[in-house]
């Protein structure tokens, strides 16, 4: 998922510290942490590397528009001729169930025909959404876990979403709605993941939470509250608040208070957990996506934090880390400003210091 300019309004880095996170036994799939990355790379599988990590969950995104480009006839059946299921993500729930990893889809982007012609990002009829990934369930039966879109604060993702109105929060929300039922009919054990806000965006955290609403003003049913909380400052629940309506790693606990007053518990009357989907720090140079980085000596040590932070605190889900690989060259003179080095291997496939500690931690 694209995360061009994300940090803007982050304040500075501030003084390292080190903290190694406390180890776990690796060749065990661990909830606690997942990852974006590829399938497959020069036609290896990567998911023995997954296993090596201790990977519990891997990420992917079902892009509705590629799936189906033309309205079905029978938009329940993923048998459907209209229906063009990607095999890179048949590929990836074959390989992570042989694997014991589980897989965490967000569903996103809209067909023309379900939005009245408009653009991939905008906000679709809530009744197709809904049977559209109730099919997607149906074609993957082992998946439990699912996304509604992807960091729908932003309007590169979600549209329409006036910057200091409810209309984006709360046309989420019928579609959140919608999704939770439609999931629920076909498999109770179907995990319904919402929000997916992330640091910043063009609607705050605090105000996509606050305006998450249905018609009547009831709150949207979900499992999981998910949030990508990017940040330029070292992990730490003791920081002060960034404030703004801002939420990044040190202030997930400010956030868990904005989704218990403003969301309430879920169903079944416990409290939301976090799926922490996209957690990147970028190492070496500057870089279109950040406005900063670390040494990669310091990407290891903020990871460490994180993932002990997520470890003690039982109301975050998992960590997802975005990515696996840092960018290739572009060829463009030596521009790094075009590459983003922010996985835990470099773009060859050698080891950052990051990749020890996800794997301990």
């Amino acid at each position: 998922m694209e995360m061009t300019g994300k940090l803007a309004a982050l304040v500075a880095i501030v003084a390292l510290t080190a903290c190694a996170a406390e180890p776990v036994d690796a060749a065990r799939p661990d909830l606690k942490k997942s990852i974006w990355g590829p399938v497959q790379l020069n036609g290896e599988s990567q998911f023995p590397i997954y296993s090596d990590l201790g990977i519990g969950i891997y990420q992917n995104v079902l892009e509705w528009n590629r799936v189906a480009p033309e309205r079905p006839r029978r938009a329940l059946d993923p048998g459907d001729p209209a229906y063009r299921w990607p095999s890179e993500i048949d590929r990836a729930v074959s390989e992570a169930k042989s694997a014991g990893i589980r897989v965490a889809l967000t569903v996103m982007w809209s067909p023309p025909w379900a939005n009245g012609g408009r653009s991939r990002a905008w906000a679709p009829n809530p009744k197709h959404y809904a049977r559209f990934v109730r099919a997607a369930s149906r074609r993957y039966p082992s998946v439990r876990l699912w996304s509604i879109w992807g960091e729908p604060s932003r309007r590169d993702n979600f549209l329409p979403l006036p910057r200091f109105e409810a209309t984006g929060p709360r046309r989420y929300a019928r579609i959140l709605d919608a999704a939770y039922s439609s999931l629920k009919r076909q498999s109770s054990r179907n995990v319904v993941i919402g929000g997916n806000t992330f640091t910043t965006g063009d609607v705050t955290p605090l105000a996509f939470i606050r305006g998450m609403r249905l018609p009547g003003g009831r709150r949207p049913r979900m499992d999981m509250y998910g949030h990508n909380p990017f940040t330029a400052r070292e992990p730490a629940l003791s920081k002060d608040p960034l404030g703004f309506g801002y939420a990044d790693f040190s202030d997930l606990d400010t956030l868990a208070g904005w989704v218990d007053r403003y969301l309430g518990r879920s169903p079944r009357g416990r409290k939301l957990k976090l799926f922490l989907s996209e957690f990147s720090l970028p190492t070496d140079h500057e870089n279109y996506e950040f406005n900063f980085f670390l040494t990669q000596e310091a990407q290891a040590e903020w990871l460490g934090r994180a993932l002990r932070i997520a470890r003690r605190w039982d109301r975050i889900y998992t960590l997802g880390y975005y990515a696996l690989y840092d960018e290739a060259p572009n060829g463009n003179n030596g521009a790094h400003r075009d590459e983003v080095h922010r996985g835990l291997l470099d773009w060859q496939g050698g080891r950052k210091p990051a990749y020890e500690t996800f794997k301990r931690g």
